[in-house]
């Protein structure tokens, strides 16, 4: 990390790779001899066709996605999904909903707007403290899919399996994609905000079945049609296209590193640093429950939000900084996404010690 950055633990928009933000500085200007930024660009001349379907391949590559998927770069965030899917695969008919956190919560009351939405499971009573097992999974058999969030960002807590259905999983997965392997032929649909894992705020890539599309509601907005979108290759109207740009540079970096492989070797590797330091504490004390506990956002706290708040500002002093928790959870927060570097992880686990060693 160079003198001037700071580590940042921020769930999103998050840390991006130096060697990325280095590259789009070089290539702002003029990208590639065209005398243009990217982000002045006609979305349909030819050299920014190139970035696009570049970026799709590199994704396509990556993920091991199958032809059967169709890959969608949309816009309007997770928000945007939590109406799309009940609208282009409801069919006003009843889904299965996992609802173990704050934004599968929302995307369930959403959806309630569209059919009938059946709670296969809810970890609201123990502050969605853990992931259900499979066997606690209540389906119900006329589902037409079954939904979950496999990163919870706000409570720390991940999916550490892909849950057995009949109908077609459709999962959110916009805070670890392109963090562990995916075998995507699985799935119905998956997508992703891309402002945590994958690119800056503005970009939601959406990975459906493309035998899913074409059942939406009469009243679903063009924009909102996975269909429509399919036909129109993502282009019916601007794409987010300074985002997909640096979605191709951050695919490039991400391949330098071992692919999703590599990452998952990493993240490994930091979550468990920063656990181990948080389980041996005799002043923190960890949410998320063992086997459950997310390796992308980790959430701690003291149990006294003052000294909580003092051991932010403690942090901060030290070039670590947002580490305050969600303020639905409380506490802290340490996001530790593909870039972050393992000294990042290294500064956080000694100022934890330093801190703890002046108030115990």
């Amino acid at each position: 990390m160079t003198e001037d950055r700071v580590y940042n633990f921020s769930a999103g928009p998050s840390i991006l790779p130096e060697e990325v933000l280095r590259r789009a500085k070089a290539e702002i200007m003029n990208y590639h001899g065209s005398g243009m930024s990217v982000m002045e660009m006609s979305h349909r001349s030819p050299v920014f066709s190139e970035i696009f379907q570049d970026t799709k391949a590199k994704l396509r590559s990556l993920l091991r996605v199958p032809e059967t998927h169709e890959i969608l770069f949309l816009q309007g965030g997770a928000t945007l999904q939590f109406a799309a899917i009940p609208m282009n695969l409801m069919e006003g008919g009843t889904a299965d909903y996992a609802v173990t956190g704050n934004f599968s919560k929302k995307a369930a009351k959403e959806a309630e707007k569209y059919g009938t939405v059946h709670i296969a499971y809810d970890t609201g009573d123990t502050g969605h403290d853990r992931i259900p097992t499979q066997e606690e999974l209540q389906l119900s058999p006329e589902a037409k899919y079954f939904y979950y969030c496999a990163n919870n960002t706000i409570y720390g807590t991940e999916w550490q399996y892909v849950p057995e259905t009949k109908a077609p999983l459709v999962c959110d997965m916009s805070s670890d994609i392109l963090s562990r392997p995916v075998e995507v032929s699985r799935f119905g649909l998956i997508y992703a905000g891309a402002q945590k894992n994958m690119a800056p705020a503005g970009l939601t890539v959406v990975i459906v079945d493309k035998a899913l599309a074409g059942r939406e509601l009469p009243f679903t907005p063009q924009i909102m049609s996975y269909e429509t979108m399919i036909q129109n290759d993502s282009l019916l109207n601007t794409p987010p296209c300074w985002c997909i740009y640096m979605l191709s540079l951050v695919l490039d970096w991400l391949k330098e590193q071992g692919g999703v492989e590599g990452m998952e070797q990493l993240k490994r590797e930091r979550a468990k640093r920063l656990y181990d330091c948080l389980e041996e504490s005799r002043l923190f004390r960890l949410h998320a429950q063992p086997g459950s506990r997310s390796d992308m956002n980790v959430t701690f706290r003291t149990g006294d939000a003052d000294l909580d708040a003092a051991f932010i500002r403690y942090a901060a002093e030290k070039g670590l900084v947002n580490l305050k928790g969600h303020k639905v959870a409380g506490g802290m927060r340490a996001s530790l996404y593909n870039a972050m570097p393992m000294e990042g992880v290294d500064a956080l686990v000694n100022t934890i010690k330093e801190f703890e060693r002046k108030h115990v």
